[in-house]
């Protein structure tokens, strides 16, 4: 029995250093979010660090249009980053789960 739970937390911890590492690897991920007539582009990591904006001249003339073209690429970015990063964290988080009658269904 106590072998058995041993085994279940070394497996946890391993589980818990992929997990770490795999967030340290997502900084290396970087998505591009442009809009769709190419004025602005934002650049950003996996784990949902802005890492460039690049901003046509032509969008610094009007105020109100730069505002509303960064709220929505940013949010773009942002929804793209999170997707990647959620599903590879629960990727490694699934396969270094201890096999649990029931648990399985958590992970799916």
């Amino acid at each position: 029995m106590f072998g058995d739970m041993m085994g279940m937390m070394g497996k946890l911890k391993e589980t818990q250093q992929k997990v770490e590492a795999t967030k340290k690897r997502l900084d290396t991920v970087t998505l591009n979010e442009k809009s769709s007539d190419g004025l602005l582009n934002v650049t950003i990591t996996a784990n949902r660090q802005i890492k460039a904006i690049d901003i046509d001249d032509s969008l610094l003339a009007d105020k109100e249009q730069l505002e509303d073209y960064l709220i929505l690429i940013i949010n773009k970015a942002i929804e793209q980053a999170t997707k990647v990063n959620e599903t590879e964290l629960a990727a490694v988080a699934k396969e270094g789960m201890p096999n649990i009658p029931g648990m399985d269904s958590l992970f799916k």
